[in-house]
């Protein structure tokens, strides 16, 4: 879960890396941090996706379907 303490030592760890760098330790707790940080926003924008519905023109309430894909990815 995202919080005010996880926010604020990510800010700390980057400034500190603009400032001087960071030891090991910090770099590794840095990605862990920011690793947690992304797969909670995630997280978070899939479960919004999920409850979107799409109201077509007769009003009937249809949930979204994921895309297929027709491009492959690179």
């Amino acid at each position: 879960m995202i919080t005010k303490e996880l926010i604020a030592r990510i800010n700390a760890l980057a400034h500190k890396q603009r400032e001087g760098g960071l030891t090991d330790a910090e770099r590794a707790e840095q990605q862990h941090l920011r690793a947690t940080y992304l797969a909670d926003i995630r997280a978070q924008v899939k479960g919004m996706l999920d409850r979107v519905e799409i109201v077509d023109v007769v009003k009937e309430e249809t949930p979204l379907r994921p895309a297929r894909h027709t491009q492959k990815r690179r």
